[in-house]
């Protein structure tokens, strides 16, 4: 009997700026049978996330380049259809690091059943999921927000600010968000909830930011850097804090902005006694993550903490929604509606 086949896309090269779509190809695959403790999965959805532009370079960083040839890193809510797993039974809904395909066979050992505490299931990779748990971490290991406090979050219509501000809501603190264009802002202040927003695209942003800020901030949730972060650091408090998340303003090489940022910023760190630290959300796993989920996913359920997904149809469509996704063109989670689950089936019939 033939294998079926799985399609995915790979890394066809390295992009040096911005990823163009030469920089990926859709192949086909032969999805070879599971073995004992192996699980045969069908792609649902799959998360785009920037972070995904650095696995694209082979520059040294904290996790492994993805090879040339090799199919694009990324985490997936699936559907068991076969298993060889004594935890796992087809039907099954679980999330995954499949990478961007239709298929994948994996061990029993390295996927974790979905349990959204009623929300819909792409909230595993996304409110419930690394990038809210991305935005928890960040915030109550670093930020740590206290009530009267102004925490301000680039970025804050997406995933992971958007889940920010609203935490900082739910510990008394003061919300500013930073987003791009009427619309965004818009979302952030009437729907998110926060005090403020401002638009980064503005001619007069460092001054709305300010007039935003009166107290300045005490905590900024870093997720841009490049101009934002110049028009931040003058209004940090003493004793500010800043959990460093992401730099999207940096991740296709040149930054945006056209001066050397290190003496102020290591100024500022000295004179106003600032917290800085970088963080990757796997090194808060282990002591936060039930936590989080305990703490998170029964708001989330109740529609307390908002969120917001942009889906896009077909797997073929991922270059191109990737590459709009680095430059804003999302309006909240980017996900990739990879296939249609058997229960979504029997639903329609």
């Amino acid at each position: 009997m033939p294998m079926p086949i799985a399609r995915q896309i790979v890394l066809a090269s390295r992009p040096s700026g911005p990823p163009t779509s030469e920089n990926f190809r859709l192949e086909d695959r032969e999805l070879p049978e599971a073995q004992e403790g192996e699980v045969t999965l069908r792609v649902l959805y799959l998360s785009l996330d920037p972070y995904m532009r650095g696995r694209m370079s082979d520059a040294k960083s904290y996790a492994a380049p993805v090879p040339i040839d090799g199919v694009m890193e990324g985490e997936t809510v699936c559907e068991v259809t076969r298993s060889m797993h004594q935890g796992f039974k087809p039907g099954d809904i679980v999330r995954a690091r499949t990478g961007w395909c239709t298929d994948a066979v994996l061990k029993g050992d390295c996927i974790q059943h979905v349990d959204t505490k009623g929300a819909p299931v792409t909230t595993a990779i996304g409110v419930l999921g690394m990038p809210g748990f991305t935005a928890y971490s960040g915030m109550k290991v670093i930020g740590q927000p206290k009530k009267g406090e102004t925490v301000v979050v680039a970025a804050a219509s997406g995933p992971v600010g958007s889940l920010v501000g609203q935490i900082a809501k739910l510990a008394g603190a003061r919300a500013v968000g930073i987003a791009g264009g009427q619309e965004k802002c818009a979302y952030v202040r009437d729907e998110l909830g926060f005090d403020a927003v401002v638009d980064h695209r503005s001619k007069n942003f460092a001054s709305d930011l300010a007039n935003a800020c009166p107290d300045g901030i005490d905590v900024y949730f870093e997720n841009v850097g490049g101009l934002v972060w110049d028009a931040v650091l003058p209004l940090m408090n003493l004793y500010g804090r800043v959990p460093v998340c992401g730099l999207i303003a940096n991740y296709n090489g040149a930054s945006s902005s056209d001066h050397d940022k290190l003496p102020a910023t290591m100024s500022a760190v000295l004179r106003r006694s600032l917290l800085m630290r970088g963080f990757i959300n796997t090194e808060f796993v282990k002591e936060h993550y039930i936590a989080f989920q305990q703490e998170i996913g029964p708001l989330v359920a109740s529609g307390k903490i908002k969120y917001r997904e942009d889906i896009i149809e077909g797997l073929e469509n991922a270059p191109d929604a990737f590459i709009g996704m680095l430059s804003g063109k999302n309006f909240g989670k980017l996900l990739v509606r990879v296939s249609v689950g058997s229960r979504e089936l029997s639903r329609r019939s």
